[in-house]
């Protein structure tokens, strides 16, 4: 049986395609594009006239691939997550899209986003016994889950994304030293409840699922290999000392710089300079030296879910 997962992210749109064959799945299509559809409006909680359309390109686009693959409409999870959870015109979004392309969206609370992102996360093998801190930046939430390979202990979603980031904090580019320390001043002021959390459950490393980790991932393999890594493979571990390298180049370079980085990406190349701020913030303010990361994250979940 075939089986289609949309994640319709702030900054980007996934469509993962499987086949179910017994226990197992085979993927026969994957596919993410930008839609943007935090931009300019996300910090107002509105999805603007602009992003609706850029929507509608996209998921026109996927439609077309659905029918290809002859995907039926109860076959298809469409999942939407922090802009759209928080915009005040969402109504009106997903009728726009269910009556252009017939794609039905579910909107999901922070919570069981964070959920699914575990389980993505747990599926491609990242984990173990001891507790790590999963970190998901997303254009519009980010998703910190304390757990191991069994169990969750405590999750929490925080809109604070890559887009709300981006628009509050980078008023030049590359970011000016004033407005990164006022970016960590606002972590260190949101994140109260992630630093008890921290406190209490003690993790070993860092996991981060998909979105700049994989760009983190693409930069090392490229400066250390000369290639980049296996599609196939999809849990790493990051040296920790690589991921400084990466961070320097990225917070002290401009938008064209960053593109000239060898496997950097059009998609990722402004978001990626607050989320490596994040991580580095994390990393430092609670003395975490590993890094994991997952090429799995909330499609996969979904998938994992499904009966």
């Amino acid at each position: 049986m075939k089986q289609a997962i949309i994640d319709l992210g702030t900054n980007t749109f996934h469509l993962l395609i499987v086949e179910k064959i017994d226990q197992s799945y085979k993927t026969l299509f994957r596919e993410s594009r930008p839609a943007k559809i935090g931009q300019a409006g996300i910090n107002q909680g509105i999805i603007t006239a602009e992003a609706i359309e850029r929507a509608l390109t996209v998921l026109t686009y996927f439609r077309k691939v659905l029918d290809e693959f002859a995907i039926a409409p109860e076959q298809v999870a469409a999942i939407g997550t922090s802009a759209i959870r928080v915009a005040r015109n969402q109504q009106e979004f997903i009728d726009q899209v269910r009556q252009a392309t017939s794609v039905q969206i579910q909107v999901i609370s922070g919570d069981t986003e964070a959920d699914y992102i575990y389980k993505g996360v747990r599926m491609a093998g990242t984990l173990n016994d001891a507790t790590s801190l999963i970190i998901d930046i997303g254009g519009g939430s980010v998703e910190f889950i304390l757990g191991n390979q069994q169990r969750i202990y405590w999750k929490q979603s925080f809109e604070i994304g890559g887009q709300r980031l981006l628009e509050r904090f980078m008023a030049t580019d590359p970011i000016s030293p004033g407005n990164r320390r006022r970016l960590y001043d606002y972590f260190q002021e949101q994140l109260l409840p992630l630093a008890n959390a921290i406190h209490q459950y003690q993790p070993n490393a860092l996991v981060g699922s998909s979105g700049s980790f994989d760009t983190l991932v693409d930069m090392w393999y490229m400066h250390e290999y000369n290639h980049l890594p296996d599609p196939e493979q999809t849990a790493f571990t990051l040296p920790v000392e690589e991921f400084y390298r990466s961070c320097q180049l990225l917070v002290g370079r401009d938008h064209t710089e960053r593109m000239q980085l060898p496997g950097m990406i059009e998609l990722r190349v402004d978001m990626i300079v607050v989320a490596v701020c994040l991580i580095d913030y994390i990393l430092k303010t609670f003395g975490i030296s590993r890094i994991k990361t997952s090429t799995y994250s909330l499609k996969e979940g979904v998938l994992s879910s499904l009966p």
